[in-house]
Parts: structure tokens; C-alpha cells; sequence
């Protein structure tokens, strides 16, 4: 069996990735950047872009299960294209923000595609990642040992990047998941305040917390490019999931005893969900390098 693995250099992909080779699954990656690309070894990788689904005929050849990052502009032509090369199955990695009713544009148009192919799907819903803090207060942590956010009482359950991935793979691998949609969010309720002394014990050394002022956020994330530039007015709650204006909330959002438990990859995988002082364990390394 052949699994084709798409955004295979994502945080996710790769996860996915590692995860079904020590499986001992034949495995076959497209990226943009095949000769930029490091893989374990055994893995199939070749050139593949879902903005243009035409370079998807040659990797689809006697795959049998596909690991779908979203593209919602080529969606409907890649899921036609796999479902003509003969996949049987597909699981695609999508977001919470579809559960909550919050996005409609960009991993919703995925997910109806693959659900209308007859195929076998799989929707794993991940939350918001325990990662964003790498992007967001890495840079600072390291020149600085500090980190600077505008509302340090905010509280929320991201989950690790390898929860999600644990659960596609599980998806991916074993039968009984077909037609689920997996929310995937951490084991627990943390503050950005926690959040830092977490990462303080991880990397051993004091992190200091400064409170900024919204605007000012703005335009330090800006500053940053990438992952914070990109997502500053949706992260800062300037915009919404989609983009469109909306009012900033001052007030913190909630606490622990305001929300039930929610949904974490312990539902699929048995194992209970990583906490964020393991998340921060796990990148020590990258928050001190």
C-alpha cells in the first residue's frame, strides 16, 4: 500500500511523515522543493503542487490513501484526480475553526469536496497550535528572555503539533475512522502567563512577561514576517477568522471552569493528549538556539 503525503515539510506533514515509516508503510511525498527536501530514509519524494493539480498524475499512481493539506481552490480537481487514480480513502487535515462555525471559505470547501467523492474520509480538526508560541515569542525569548503580549491572562487549549498528527495518522492507517471529523485541542486550559513559565522550567532560565499594548502588538508582529505578520489582526482580534473587521474584546476569554472538556486525540489514540510543559520540553532547544 502507498500513502501519498501532501504538505510533507509542514509542521504536520513531516510528523505524518516520520510517524508511517516507523510504521513500515511505503510512503511517497510531493513538494515544490524535492531536492530541497529531507526525508527518513525510504521516502518517495517528488515534485507536486495543488495549486496545479495536473502534476498530481504521476505521485496518485497506485496510491491507496491520501493526507490532504487544504487548498479549497483546487480542492474539487484534486479530490476528482485522486478518486480517478483509485484512492480509496483520504484524510484531511482541517481546522477547529470548521466545528465552531467560524470558517467557511477556506478548510470547509475541502472538507465538502472529499465528502462528496464517495470516498473514504477522515476530517482531523485541529485546534489552535501549541506552536504559535515558537513564532510568536521565540525570536524575543532567545535575544531577550522575554515575551511581550497584550493580554497575558488570555486563555485557551492549544494542542501539540504531534496530537494532530497521531491522529491523521491513526486515520490514515486503521479502519473504523471513515466519515468522522476529529476536533483536536490540548488536554488543558493554560493563560499566556502559564504558558511562559512553562517554557521558562523547559529552557531553564527566568522568562520575563510584558504586557504591551494592543496596537503596539500589531506592529510588533508585523515586524516579525512570516507565521505573526501574516496572521497579526487575527491573532490580536482586530479581524476574524475570515478576515473581516470586528470590534477588539479587552476582557480575557474566560477560564478553565467556563468550558466542559473538550475533544483531544486521546479519543483516537488512546494515549492521553500532550500537555504544553511537554510542548515545551519538546522545543527547548529551538527557544534557546
Amino acid at each position: 500500500m502507498t500513502i501519498l503525503v501532501t504538505g510533507g515539510t509542514g509542521n504536520i506533514g513531516r510528523i505524518v511523515v516520520e510517524r508511517l515509516v516507523e510504521a513500515g508503510e511505503r510512503v511517497r511525498v510531493i513538494t515544490r522543493r524535492p531536492d530541497q527536501a529531507r526525508f527518513p530514509e525510504g521516502v518517495e519524494a517528488g515534485y507536486g503542487d495543488l495549486a496545479d493539480p495536473a502534476t498530481l498524475a504521476g505521485p496518485l499512481t497506485d496510491v491507496e490513501r491520501l493526507y490532504l493539506f487544504p487548498h479549497p481552490e483546487t480542492a474539487q480537481d484534486v479530490v476528482d484526480q485522486a478518486k480517478r487514480a483509485g484512492v480509496r480513502r483520504i484524510v484531511v487535515l482541517s481546522s477547529g475553526a470548521v466545528t465552531a462555525g467560524l470558517d467557511t471559505g477556506f478548510h470547509l470547501p475541502v472538507e465538502r469536496a472529499v465528502e462528496e467523492s464517495g470516498l473514504e474520509w477522515t476530517h482531523v480538526r485541529a485546534g489552535e497550535f501549541m506552536l504559535n508560541r515558537l513564532w510568536l515569542w521565540g525570536e524575543s525569548i532567545r535575544a531577550e528572555n522575554v515575551v511581550r503580549d497584550p493580554l497575558p491572562e488570555q486563555g485557551g487549549i492549544p494542542v501539540h503539533e504531534r496530537d494532530v498528527a497521531d491522529v491523521a495518522v491513526c486515520a490514515l492507517l486503521h479502519d473504523g475512522h471513515a466519515g468522522a471529523a476529529y476536533t483536536v485541542l490540548g488536554p488543558e486550559w493554560i493563560t499566556r502567563r502559564e504558558q511562559v513559565a512553562a517554557i521558562a522550567a523547559a529552557v531553564g532560565r527566568d522568562v520575563r512577561l510584558d504586557r504591551i499594548g494592543r496596537e503596539e502588538a500589531r506592529e510588533l508582529y508585523r515586524a516579525m514576517g512570516g507565521f505573526a505578520a501574516a496572521n497579526a489582526d487575527f491573532l490580536l482580534g482586530f479581524t476574524d477568522y475570515e478576515g473581516q473587521e470586528v470590534e477588539p474584546d479587552a476582557a480575557p476569554r474566560g477560564d478553565a471552569s467556563e468550558y466542559p472538556p473538550m475533544p483531544t486525540a486521546e479519543a483516537v489514540t488512546g494515549r492521553p493528549a500532550r500537555t504544553f510543559a511537554q510542548w515545551a520540553r519538546d522545543h527547548a532547544a529551538d527557544l534557546t538556539a
